[in-house]
């Protein structure tokens, strides 16, 4: 199935870039563009786009509002959201990814990139850059309240094995590869980590890893 995307920049150049990037993909179709957040989020809120690419600083309603108003914890059926921004100060995505995001990339993390955190939030999971995924990581070690440790959470064994090489930033291949485990495997496990936990994506299970201390 084609993935629908709506695009919201407050830069019709950044709009126009992103455009034509994800409409070469074959499987990523974008169905609007937004040039604030209060009207990025009316439009998703009538079309529904499998995915939303947000810009942090928009007027009207910033990125950090947006995505909540879109994705956030109480949201019936929430959205789909990537944030796509400049700005990789530790307070900002940690305040985006709270509010809801599926991911987060920095302008120049490339075009190939941009279309695989597209076909990851659609799936369900996320991309955050690299260059801000470990500093994000450990910065919520250190200001967020502790997540209940691994014991305290119904995880098999395959299960707990699984988080913890996501919260370590590998990938499914990689994950399967280090456990000699299939990827269908991984996937599994994964999904079975995610409901247990809460989670509402890949981002949000490392959280929770690295919240508990479960990594060191």
């Amino acid at each position: 199935m084609t993935i629908r995307v709506l695009v919201a920049d407050d830069q019709a150049l950044v709009r126009t870039g992103f455009r034509l990037i994800l409409d070469a993909d074959p499987g990523i179709q974008v169905v609007a563009e937004a040039s604030d957040g209060e009207s990025a989020v009316r439009l998703a809120r009538h079309l529904r786009p499998d995915v939303t690419v947000l810009d942090v600083r928009m007027p009207r309603i910033d990125g950090v509002r947006a995505t909540e108003l879109l994705a956030g914890e109480g949201v019936p059926d929430p959205l789909r959201v990537l944030v796509v921004t400049l700005y990789d100060v530790d307070e900002t995505v940690e305040a985006v990814l709270s509010a809801g995001a599926a991911g987060f990339l920095l302008k120049d993390a490339g075009p190939r990139l941009l279309v695989e955190a597209v076909h990851a939030a659609a799936r369900g999971e996320s991309i955050v850059s690299p260059s801000v995924a470990t500093r994000l990581l450990r910065h919520f070690t250190r200001t967020t309240r502790r997540a209940p440790r691994r014991d305290e959470v119904p995880l098999t064994a395959r299960e707990s094995d699984v988080v913890l090489a996501v919260a370590r930033g590998l990938e499914n291949a990689e994950i399967a590869a280090e456990l000699s485990i299939s990827l269908s495997t991984v996937k599994t496990h994964l999904a079975g980590a995610r409901n247990k936990l809460g989670a509402r994506s890949r981002t949000e299970i490392a959280i929770w890893a690295w919240e508990g201390g479960l990594v060191e």
